[in-house]
């Protein structure tokens, strides 16, 4: 979308709210020179009307188990200017979002020119607005004719991935300031952790959806990859991963290409804990692309505790946030040092957020998280970033617009911004530091 008054009339109103919000004083040992702050977001969650992707067509199934549909999400395809203006009022320097396949490729073999144009928009207003760009080239959505011929589950699926990459660099990567080909690499990894503690009638629903997926599109094998099985899909993305860096890497463009993983924390709890084996199937074989990347970014949002028998309850009393599980941003900590452990790339915190309805948490959160940030560059760790997720109330998959992580509130009918108090905090925060 191009700069129009209206636009930026908006941007600026957005601005000029959160510039109101009181202030708070805070002085903090100043972070590494080029050390990047910033906020996250995805295509699908934010844009609004991905109609081509799998995800719509779940959304709207009589048997979904979406509690509800995306529809016009945060209307950031329209909006983006305003997104921007708000970010950099915080005072961030990067801004971490998504390209969506299912637009760029509707069809197989068949590139969009006018998506390509409108990508190259939002990647020059972000750059405008003094924002690195960091692109997902994929955060979870496909388009509806790769889930139809079996999604990742196909044997060429990391053939037609990079082919994606490669045609979407060539029209972008001029302007992309950093990327990674996937959002959480290893997000199905995740899934397989987490299904044990799924109830019965959880996975007959889900299982009951993909298959009216099958039935609506007239293809048995359609799979989505977050209702996949996840052991027949790991080897084509650690596949795909591999052949979109290199596609990535060929430019245009000349810069850094990493792995982005879900990196809960993995805490023992009494003897002869399954932890070792609950880690070791969370990351599979992502370590080793990694160390085959330019830099990691990790995703961290709670703890995994787990027993003898495997994942295991909250402490009592313990505090939880709105998307059910414990409120503990010291997994962050926890997952920075793993990383540091575990490869000698630089580290980007990609994403670090909270559910919650009650913005005073949101702060502590804030203040929780970025301490362990400081405290892991004060132990000589390489961390180059704290990227917030996310900068508005978005889309959140299958609990719908119930769960609110942002900054930024959204009116669900006018699609109005209203910074929170805690995107003033972060504003604070970044100035003391």
């Amino acid at each position: 979308m191009a700069t129009t008054r209206r636009t930026v009339l908006a941007g600026l109103a957005a601005a000029t709210a959160l510039n109101a919000l009181p202030a708070r004083a805070a002085r903090r040992p100043a972070m590494p020179k080029g050390f990047l702050w910033g906020a996250a977001i995805s295509a699908h969650q934010s844009e609004g009307n991905d109609t081509n992707s799998d995800s719509w067509l779940l959304e709207h199934l009589p048997e979904t188990v979406y509690k509800e549909p995306s529809g016009g999400a945060c209307d950031s395809y329209h909006r983006y200017e305003q997104d921007f203006a708000i970010a950099r009022a915080i005072g961030l320097n990067c801004y971490r979002f998504g390209i969506e396949w299912a637009r760029i490729e509707p069809e197989p073999g068949h590139f969009s020119q006018v998506e390509l144009d409108h990508y190259t928009r939002v990647l020059a207003a972000c750059r405008a607005h003094g924002l690195l760009p960091i692109v997902t080239y994929n955060h979870f959505t496909v388009p509806l004719w790769f889930a139809t011929r079996g999604g990742w589950e196909a044997p060429d699926s990391p053939d037609l991935f990079a082919r994606f990459c490669e045609r979407a660099t060539r029209a972008l990567g001029g302007q992309i300031g950093m990327a990674s080909p996937f959002n959480e690499a290893n997000i199905h990894l995740l899934v397989k952790v987490l299904r044990g503690a799924a109830t019965p009638e959880y996975r007959a629903a889900r299982t009951a959806m993909i298959a009216a997926a099958a039935r609506a599109t007239q293809s048995p094998r359609f799979s989505s990859i977050l209702f996949a099985d996840p052991d027949r899909i790991d080897a084509h993305l650690l596949e795909a991963h591999a052949k979109a860096y290199q596609a990535i890497k060929a430019g245009p463009g000349d810069f850094p290409v990493g792995v982005t993983l879900t990196t809960q924390a993995v805490e023992a709890v009494g003897d002869d804990s399954l932890a070792p084996t609950v880690e070791a199937t969370l990351y599979g074989g992502w370590w080793d692309a990694v160390n085959a990347s330019d830099f990691v970014g990790v995703q961290a949002y709670t703890r995994l505790r787990v027993d003898a028998k495997g994942l295991t309850a909250a402490p009592p009393g313990a505090e939880m946030t709105a998307a059910g599980y414990e409120y503990y941003p010291q997994a962050l900590g926890q997952v920075i040092r793993l990383a540091a452990r575990k490869t000698a790339k630089p580290i980007f915190v990609t994403e670090s957020g909270i559910a919650t309805d009650d913005d005073a948490r949101r702060v502590a959160w804030l203040d929780a998280s970025v301490a362990e940030v400081e405290a892991s560059l004060r132990a000589g760790i390489d961390v180059r970033s704290y990227i917030y997720w996310s900068l508005l109330d978005n889309f959140e998959w299958t609990q719908g617009y119930g769960q609110h992580f942002g900054l930024v509130a959204v009116d669900r009918d006018t699609f109005a911004r209203t910074p929170k108090p805690s995107s003033q905090h972060l504003a604070d925060i970044i100035r003391g530091g």
